[in-house]
């Protein structure tokens, strides 16, 4: 093996040892696979833009910031920023931001969009390990309300501010 290939090889294990080199993979998936869906809706011209531009703009960007991020991961000294999952794992944060949208989904679907607001934001907020019932209670009422007026009345999402399809 020449000293050109050892070094490659080397630098290779380096990255793949390094948390930003994996955030930034996935932020260049993701920005690939926006940029790809977006050029399925048609791109246009500069002067007559189609609606698939700004989502493969927008996507081709990401691919880019992600292989920055990637890369930067050359930049951190051997040993550091090597593991992937933090020392404290936050299990219950974590849980509470992933249960968060799907909370929207399942409230929005059947109950509207205030229950559907309320119920995202106080999960959301049950993560955050200093909150407290009342500060979530509290939280979501105020995001709701401000989220009510901006989508429902401002906006006119076409989305039931209050159902019941059970």
């Amino acid at each position: 093996m020449s000293d050109s290939q050892q070094h490659s090889a080397g630098m290779i294990e380096r990255l793949v040892r390094k948390r930003d080199f994996y955030a930034g993979a996935l932020v260049v998936c993701f920005g690939g696979y926006i940029a790809l869906k977006g050029a399925g809706y048609g791109i246009g011209t500069l002067t007559r833009v189609g609606s698939g531009f700004l989502p493969c703009v927008i996507g081709v960007t990401l691919v880019f910031v992600g292989l920055a991020i990637a890369l930067s991961a050359l930049a951190s000294a051997d040993g550091e920023d090597e593991n992937i999952l933090p020392a404290n794992k936050e299990w219950l944060a974590w849980g509470c931001i992933l249960a968060s949208p799907v909370a929207f989904i399942l409230f929005g679907k059947y109950f509207g969009l205030a229950p559907a607001s309320f119920a995202c934001v106080f999960v959301a907020a049950m993560g955050d390990r200093e909150a407290t019932l009342k500060s979530s209670l509290a939280l979501a009422a105020v995001i709701t309300t401000v989220g009510v007026v901006l989508f429902w009345y401002l906006l006119q999402v076409p989305m039931p501010l209050v159902t019941w399809r059970g």
